[in-house]
C-alpha cells in the first residue's frame, strides 16, 4: 500500500487521482500534470477522453514527461527524509558503470560488476539508484543494430546476466518503463532465442519479475513471435537447469492466463506437445502448472485439436487425477476433460477416455468425500453427457447409473 503522503507535501506534488506523491509526473495536452500510472490507466484502462481534473474533452492522448516537477519532488524528499547511505561498494560501482561505455572489452567489465552485485542487497539498490539498469539496457539495445557482431551479442549476454540479480518491484516505475520498452523487450527476446544456458535463465527470470511487478507487461509481451514461445518451451523441457525450467513455467502461467493472443501463439510454438510429454515424469508443483497451462490452452479449439490429437494426452492427465498428493492436479484434470468432452467429444476421444481410464477415475470422483462439490458436479456433467456410450462397462454399476438418472 502506498505511504499517505505527509502533512506538508506541497499541493502541485500530488497527482490530483491518488492525491498521492507524484513518482512519474506527467503533463497532458490541458495543461494538468498527473503521476503516468493513473493517467494510463485513465485513458488506456478505464478508456476515459476527459481530463479528470478539469472533465475538458482531451482529443490528443499524448503524455509529457515533466522533467522540472520531478527533479523539484526529488529534492524535496531528499530535504525532508535525506537519501539512502550508499554502499560499501558505491565507488567500484560507480567505477564500473562510468567505464562500461567506452572500454572494448564490456564483457570482462560487466562480469566484474556482476560479481559486485551479487555481494547483498544494499548494493544491488546501489546500483539501482546509479542508473545502473538503464547503462545494461543500452549495452542489451546494441544487438539490435546493424552491425551488431559476435562481440556484441556476448556483451548483451553477459548484462542480461547482470540484469537477473537485480530486485524489480512496482515501485521501480521508471525501471519498469525502461525495462519494457520495446527495444529491451526484443533484445531480451534475442536472448532467450539465441543465447547461452545462463543467458537464457537470466531473461526469462527477468521476464518473470516484469510479470509480477507490472500488470501492463503482459500486454507489452502480446508482440513476441511463436520463436519466443518456442524458446520459452525449450527452457521448460531443460532437465539440467531446474530453476530456469519453472521460472519458465510460471511465466508461461502468468502470459497465457492473461491473453488469448498468447495462448494461439504457445499453441502453434507446439506447447501441447511438449506439455504432454513432460507431465508423466514431472513433480507435484511441476505438474499442476503443466496441467493449468494445458487447461487454458484447450479453452481454445486449436488447443482441444491438438490435445486430442496427441495419442498420450488423455492418458497423462488421466494418470495425474487422483494419483497426486494435492488435489489440485485432480481439479484441473476434470476441468480439462470437461472442456474435451463438451466441445470436441469425437468417437476416438470417448473411446480413449475408457480405454486410458478417464472415465474410471470421473466415476470415483463421485464416491469421494460427502456432499457437493464443484468437481464432483464436473466429473457428473461429463458422465451423464455420456452415459449412453460408456454405459455398458464395468465401471458403470447399476448405483452409478441410478445416481446419474440414466435408467437400465
Amino acid at each position: 500500500m502506498d505511504e499517505i503522503p505527509p502533512m506538508d507535501c506541497p499541493q502541485d506534488f500530488r497527482c490530483p487521482i491518488s492525491m498521492e506523491i507524484m513518482k512519474d509526473p506527467v503533463t497532458i495536452s490541458t495543461g494538468v500534470t498527473y503521476d503516468r500510472k493513473n493517467i494510463e490507466r485513465w485513458f488506456l484502462t478505464y478508456k476515459k477522453t476527459t481530463c479528470p481534473a478539469t472533465m475538458q474533452c482531451v482529443e490528443a492522448l499524448d503524455i509529457t514527461p515533466n522533467h522540472t516537477l520531478q527533479r523539484l519532488i526529488s529534492a524535496w524528499q531528499s530535504r525532508r527524509s535525506g537519501s539512502p547511505p550508499p554502499s560499501a561498494k558505491h565507488g567500484e560501482l560507480a567505477a564500473a558503470l562510468g567505464e562500461i561505455d567506452s572500454t572494448p572489452f564490456k564483457v570482462s567489465c560487466l562480469k566484474r560488476l556482476r560479481s559486485i552485485v551479487e555481494l547483498g542487497d544494499e548494493v544491488k539498490e546501489d546500483f539501482k539508484r546509479l542508473g545502473g539498469v538503464e547503462v545494461l539496457v543500452r549495452i542489451m539495445e546494441q544487438v539490435l543494430g546493424e552491425n551488431s557482431d559476435f562481440a556484441v551479442f556476448r556483451a548483451c549476454e553477459e548484462a542480461v546476466a547482470v540484469l537477473r540479480h537485480i530486485p524489480v518491484s512496482d515501485d521501480d516505475e521508471q525501471i519498469l518503463q525502461v525495462l519494457m520498452s520495446s527495444n529491451c523487450m526484443n533484445s531480451m527476446a534475442i536472448v532467450l532465442q539465441r543465447g547461452g544456458a545462463e543467458a537464457r535463465f537470466g531473461a526469462v527470470a527477468t521476464f518473470e519479475k516484469l510479470a509480477r511487478a507490472d500488470y501492463q507487461w503482459n500486454y507489452a509481451a502480446q508482440d513476441q513471435g511463436v520463436g519466443f514461445f518456442k524458446s520459452l518451451l525449450e527452457i521448460v523441457s531443460d532437465e539440467i537447469c531446474s530453476k530456469a525450467s519453472s521460472c519458465a513455467l510460471k511465466l508461461l502461467v502468468q502470459m497465457l492466463e492473461a491473453s488469448k493472443k498468447s495462448r494461439l501463439k504457445a499453441i502453434e510454438a507446439g506447447a501441447i506437445c511438449t506439455l504432454v510429454e513432460l507431465l508423466p515424469e514431472s513433480s507435484r508443483s511441476k505438474c499442476e502448472r503443466i496441467m493449468q497451462l494445458i487447461k487454458l490452452l484447450c479453452e481454445l479449439a486449436e488447443g482441444r485439436l491438438a490435445f486430442a490429437e496427441h495419442g498420450l494426452g488423455i492418458a497423462a492427465v488421466a494418470k495425474k487425477m487422483l494419483n497426486v498428493s494435492s488435489g489440485g492436479a485432480t481439479k484441473i484434470g476434470v476441468k480439462i476433460f470437461m472442456l474435451v468432452a463438451s466441445f470436441h467429444a469425437t468417437e476416438k476421444v470417448l473411446e480413449e477416455m475408457l480405454m486410458c481410464g478417464a472415465v474410471k477415475k470421473l466415476v470415483a470422483l463421485l464416491h469421494v468425500g460427502a456432499g457437493q462439490s464443484t468437481t464432483k458436479e464436473r466429473a457428473a456433467k461429463i458422465l451423464k453427457l455420456h452415459g449412453r456410450e460408456w454405459r455398458r462397462y464395468p465401471c458403470f454399476t447399476s448405483d452409478v447409473r441410478d445416481y446419474l438418472g440414466l435408467g437400465e
